[in-house]
């Protein structure tokens, strides 16, 4: 008999290694994390961060328009102590999802008073630091740079005369400069759509007709100012008379930016008012900070613009109208390096897709097995204490790369979002010597699980309102 060739050796022993034991696949799927490449460094400020022209940052094709789409640690100039720098992050983004779960909580009850004397705190990330995506675009023909944010409706920026604002890179509004500019009265339809779109009703004195808005943050940052509408820009798209919020009043720790973008569902939100433009259609990139680098928000629903590296899988929004502007869709599963985790809970709740919350969120028992299961495949490293939020840590100091178990988190319908290898730990000291797995566990089985920024880096995620369903892929996040 002849002796086995050395190729059928080799594919005995992977059938071997492949073989199913109660079902579970043995092989364990990983992945080389570099950590010296993603390792937070000592960054300057990048030249005209925040004053390049519109048309710079801008482009059209194939009816989607792509906006340039940078993380503010890029523009922010000498980040100081990056080791507080991450710290602090943890523990702001844990105020922001308490607010988060409080202001779900609220609505869902129905205990909210239409009033515009109620303080409702409304949840964007901003004023926790957290939510740090800038785009460039034209209001009025004058550069704007604003955060983007998808858990916000309305969009606005400072205006003068301003009674109390904060200080920003770009020269701030004139609307009496400006031809186009029109301030909204109180009986017009857009002032009676900010109870929804903020949480408050729209402000009306007895000596002026004009409807003013107020945005209270959890934390006691807020914009109060007029509404109005105003010629928006990106590049060559011109979006005449749309909505926004002129900010008399506003503090916060908005970075320097001009103000913000809101990308919700309500009708004031910039995917409403331009749906007629872009069909209700919106997709981010959203790049990494540690790496720098720029990202893409593509307004419009062409898949022929995306770069992503595999097919598109899409999954359906949960519809509920006391929640609309949020996001939500059907987690299904788990998988931790290849094998998939038990819970009874998947397929029964929902899962909110949020670009203002860092580190992803979930139910207890799900995360339990999540830990339990990653520390079973990535084991015999150093442990490192535990840091705020995040409570499984390594110290990697001493590597130069790991193998890392993959993880994918499973849809309805099939889709997939498989988190990219930089979007698993996350460096709480720069020189790796506290290095803590990037997902974290809620207080209650009951509140809502959240996909965090954090684990949507280097991923086309694409938001269908028409079609009321959300999209992931692959991509290597640039601005092409």
């Amino acid at each position: 008999m002849v002796d086995p060739t050395p190729a059928f050796q080799f594919v005995l022993f992977s059938l071997l290694l492949l073989g199913l034991g109660n079902g579970v696949v043995c092989l364990e799927e990983k992945r080389v994390l570099s950590l010296h490449k993603i390792q937070p460094k000592l960054q300057r400020t990048v030249a005209g961060c925040f004053s390049q022209k519109s048309s710079e940052n801008s482009w059209r094709k194939m009816d989607a328009t792509i906006l340039e789409m940078k993380h503010r640690d890029d523009c922010s100039g000498l980040t100081g102590d990056w080791n507080e720098k991450l710290q602090k992050r943890l523990t702001m983004d844990d105020q922001r999802v308490k607010s988060l779960q409080s202001r779900i909580r609220r609505t869902v009850s129905s205990n909210t008073q239409d009033d515009s004397s109620a303080q409702i705190p409304v949840t964007s990330g901003i004023e926790l630091e957290t939510l740090n995506y800038i785009v460039t675009v034209e209001l009025g023909a004058r550069k704007m740079t604003v955060i983007v944010d998808t858990g916000s409706d309305l969009t606005w920026i400072q205006c003068q005369p301003c009674d109390s604002c904060y200080n920003q890179h770009d020269p701030v509004f004139k609307p009496s400069a400006s031809p186009s500019y029109q301030p909204i009265f109180c009986n017009a339809s857009a002032c009676q759509s900010l109870q929804f779109a903020t949480g408050n009703s729209g402000v009306c004195g007895s000596s002026s007709p004009t409807c003013n808005y107020v945005v209270n943050y959890g934390d006691g940052s807020y914009t109060h100012g007029e509404l109005g509408h105003e010629n928006l820009s990106f590049g060559t798209v011109l979006v005449k008379d749309f909505i926004f919020g002129c900010g008399r009043n506003n503090k916060g720790l908005f970075g320097g930016a001009s103000g913000l973008m809101g990308l919700g569902r309500s009708d004031l939100s910039l995917i409403s008012q331009t749906y007629g433009i872009f069909g209700g259609v919106f997709s981010y990139c959203l790049p990494s900070s540690e790496r720098k680098g720029s990202g893409s928000l593509i307004l419009g629903g062409n898949p022929s613009v995306y770069w992503n590296s595999s097919p598109v899988s899409y999954t359906k929004m949960i519809e509920n109208p006391q929640l609309y502007n949020f996001y939500f869709i059907n987690l299904t599963g788990i998988s931790i390096g290849g094998v998939a985790l038990q819970d009874q809970s998947f397929g029964r709740g929902r899962i909110l897709v949020d670009s203002g919350t860092v580190i992803t969120r979930l139910p207890p028992t799900i995360y339990k097995s999540l830990k339990t299961e990653f520390l079973k495949q990535f084991s015999g490293f150093p442990p490192a204490p535990a840091f705020s939020i995040l409570d499984t840590c390594f110290n990697l100091s001493t590597y130069e790369e790991v193998d890392i178990p993959t993880i994918k988190l499973h849809f309805e319908g099939d889709a997939e979002l498989p988190v990219d290898a930089t979007g698993v730990f996350y460096f709480v000291k720069s020189d790796a010597s506290q290095v803590c797995l990037a997902l974290a566990s809620l207080e209650y089985e009951e509140e809502v699980a959240i996909i965090g920024n954090y684990q949507q880096k280097d991923i086309r995620v694409i938001y269908d309102t028409k079609e009321t369903k959300v999209g992931f892929a692959p991509e290597s996040c640039s601005f092409k």
